[in-house]
């Protein structure tokens, strides 16, 4: 395997990587504002790319771990499918949440959603307990399956 560092004044730097076989040819293009691009050679021409994919800082690391033999490992034992969502549920103000404790809501007992941040105006809420008080125009952080989000907002509009 051959790698190459070439830096690219007023973009960044490029790192190129030739398979050990040299039958391909990779590069990763890291700007100055954080942004990578990974790229797709053939090894004869090293200048004709065959396709580019733009990768934010977070793409970036979850890439990274995804292709570092000690991390990968952690992720095998994940190997099933989730089906949760997150969301935000709006508290309308006359909501008849508004005002009362969220553990009123008793919204993991009747639709296995967890509400696990609140946001206000006058910041975040993480994880709050059961005696936080919801006001109006609060928005949940809720996880749960599809079924169980959509029926937590079905409570939360009641009047």
């Amino acid at each position: 395997m051959i790698t190459r560092r070439t830096s690219l004044p007023g973009l960044g730097v490029q790192y190129d990587i030739e398979t050990r076989h040299g039958d391909r040819h990779v590069s990763v293009v890291v700007h100055q504002d954080g942004r990578r691009f990974v790229g797709f050679y053939e090894a004869e021409d090293p200048d004709a790319c065959q396709a580019t994919v733009p990768l934010d800082p977070d793409e970036s690391a979850a890439l990274a771990e995804l292709l570092t033999p000690e991390k990968t490992a952690h992720w095998a034992a994940y190997d099933f499918e989730l089906d949760l969502v997150t969301e935000r549920l709006p508290v309308a103000p006359g909501s008849r949440y508004s005002g009362r404790p969220l553990g009123d809501t008793r919204a993991r007992t009747r639709t296995g959603a967890s509400i696990v941040a609140v946001l206000r105006r006058t910041g975040a809420h993480p994880a709050p307990g059961p005696d936080f008080r919801l006001e109006g125009n609060d928005e949940l952080v809720v996880v749960g399956t599809r079924e169980g989000v959509d029926d937590l907002a079905l409570i939360l509009s009641e009047s």
